[in-house]
């Protein structure tokens, strides 16, 4: 169990002070030993702090704590570990505050497989079960089900997509929250839905 891009990218943020953490789909598909194409990284690191390291970064979404690293093995997500307030538009949260914790960080995430971090050593960081869900093959929504739906109704299709993808079960309050919010993707911008849609259908 390796990231060869991950190991050379944390000694880079060991250096400057700060720690680098693998997370979401990455963490939870290279515990599995599955393939991954996609790199999901997160960091106590700010966009402000990381502008001093890594210059060849992609700094667009910078405002959001996200940094897109090009690389050999293709690009890198980079995330500065946040806080979120409420979600006024059932799509993004009202303001996000950096924070230094993984503790903090893991509020905000969607389900509990997605949201176990490995730190420089492989160490595992699980704060709420993703562990044993990953073992049981669960789809879990991280705190209160129906308040995760009605944020991020989008969530729905992901739960069934990961669903599909992995041959896990949906938990059965999570599967309760998403059956009753399923009209909550009407506010949606349709094209998210339908990017969403293709995706479970491949």
């Amino acid at each position: 169990m390796q990231d060869l891009q991950f190991d050379e990218l944390s000694r880079r943020f060991k250096e400057h002070g700060f720690s680098l953490y693998i997370i979401g789909g990455t963490s939870r598909d290279l515990l599995l030993g599955r393939e991954f194409l996609d790199r999901d990284y997160c960091t106590d690191a700010t966009p402000k702090d990381m502008r001093l390291f890594l210059s060849e970064a992609n700094f667009v979404f910078a405002n959001f704590g996200s940094v897109r690293y090009p690389s050999s093995f293709g690009e890198v997500d980079i995330t500065t570990l946040r806080e979120e307030g409420e979600y006024l538009d059932h799509r993004h949260p009202s303001k996000i505050t950096f924070v230094k914790d993984t503790k903090l960080d893991y509020l905000r995430r969607d389900f509990t497989v997605n949201a176990i971090y490995l730190d420089e050593d492989y160490k595992i960081i699980d704060y709420c079960g993703g562990m044993d869900d990953l073992h049981n093959k669960v789809i879990r929504f991280i705190g209160e089900a129906k308040k995760r739906v009605e944020e991020d109704p989008l969530r729905i299709l992901r739960a069934e997509r990961f669903s599909k993808v992995l041959g896990f079960e949906i938990e059965p309050n999570s599967q309760r929250a998403m059956d009753e919010g399923r009209s909550l993707l009407k506010l949606l911008n349709p094209a998210k839905v339908e990017e969403e849609r293709k995706k479970l259908e491949r």
